[in-house]
C-alpha cells in the first residue's frame, strides 16, 4: 500500500502563495508514474504514465512559472520605496557608506528620486547613515593604517560626497605633531631601501613618497633631511624646495 504524505497548509497545494514562488501542485499524472514503473509490461506500461511521462509532466510544471512569480523568487519588491530600502541595506552590510554613495547607487538602479529621498532621509533619522561618523572613522583608519596626511584625507572624503564642514571637523582630529610623527615613521620604514643611492635621489624618493600621501613640501623636506642626517649624510643645500 502506497502512503502519500500530506503537507498541511503547504503553499505548494492548489492556490499556493505566488509571493514565495510556489505554484499549483504537480499533476496527478506524475503520481501515476509509480504504478507504471512497478508493473513493467502490465497495464500500467501501456497507459501513458511511465517514467518518461512523469519526467515530462514534471518538466512542464517547472517551466510554467509566471513572470510575477519569477520576480518574487528573486526577491524583487514592486514598491520603489521597498526596493530602495533593500538596496541601501545590502550596501550598508559590513561597510559604512555616505549618503551620496547610497544616493548614487539608487540613481544608477533607476529608483525614482522621491522614493530614494524618502528612504535616505529615514536612514539618516535612525542613524544608519551618518556622514560625520563615517568621516571620523575614515580619518582614523586611513591615517594610522596608510599614513595619509590631511590633504590626502580631504581629497578622499570629497570623492565620497562628504560635506566640506564635516570633512574639516574630521581632519581636525589630526594635530600637526601627530601628523609629523607619522611622516617620520613612514620615512624610517622606507629609508633602508634607499641606501646605496646618491643623496639627491634618496631625497626625491623619500619626499615624493610623503607628497603622494598628502604631506606638505615643507614638512616632507624637514623630515627627510633629519632622517638623512641621522644616517651621516651631508644635508647642506637641502633646504631648497625639491
Amino acid at each position: 500500500m502506497t502512503r502519500r504524505t500530506e503537507w498541511s497548509g503547504s503553499p505548494a497545494e492548489p492556490g499556493g502563495d505566488p509571493e514565495f514562488g510556489y505554484g499549483p501542485a504537480e499533476p496527478e499524472a506524475d503520481a501515476g508514474a509509480r504504478p507504471g514503473r512497478r508493473s513493467r509490461g502490465g497495464a500500467g506500461a501501456g497507459s501513458g504514465f511511465g517514467e518518461g511521462a512523469g519526467r515530462r509532466a514534471r518538466s512542464g510544471t517547472r517551466s510554467s512559472g509566471s513572470p510575477s512569480s519569477s520576480r518574487a523568487e528573486k526577491g524583487e519588491p514592486r514598491d520603489p520605496v521597498e526596493q530602495a530600502r533593500n538596496i541601501c541595506l545590502r550596501l550598508l552590510t559590513g561597510t559604512p557608506r555616505t549618503r551620496k554613495q547610497l544616493a548614487d547607487a539608487l540613481r544608477k538602479r533607476e529608483i525614482p528620486d522621491e522614493a530614494a529621498e524618502e528612504v535616505l532621509a529615514r536612514f539618516v533619522d535612525v542613524g544608519l547613515i551618518d556622514d560625520a561618523a563615517f568621516a571620523g572613522a575614515w580619518v582614523e583608519s586611513r591615517h594610522h593604517g596608510r599614513g595619509l596626511a590631511r590633504r590626502a584625507l580631504v581629497r578622499e572624503l570629497r570623492t565620497k560626497g562628504v560635506d566640506s564642514a564635516v570633512i574639516d571637523e574630521a581632519v581636525g582630529q589630526l594635530d600637526p605633531d601627530q601628523e609629523e610623527e607619522t611622516a617620520r615613521e613612514l620615512v624610517a620604514r622606507k629609508l633602508r631601501s634607499t641606501r646605496g643611492l646618491d643623496r639627491d635621489k634618496r631625497l626625491r624618493r623619500l619626499a615624493g613618497m610623503l607628497a603622494r600621501k598628502g604631506y606638505g613640501e615643507g614638512m616632507a623636506l624637514r623630515v627627510v633631511r633629519q632622517a638623512l642626517e641621522e644616517e651621516g649624510e651631508d644635508t647642506e643645500g637641502l633646504d631648497e624646495p625639491f
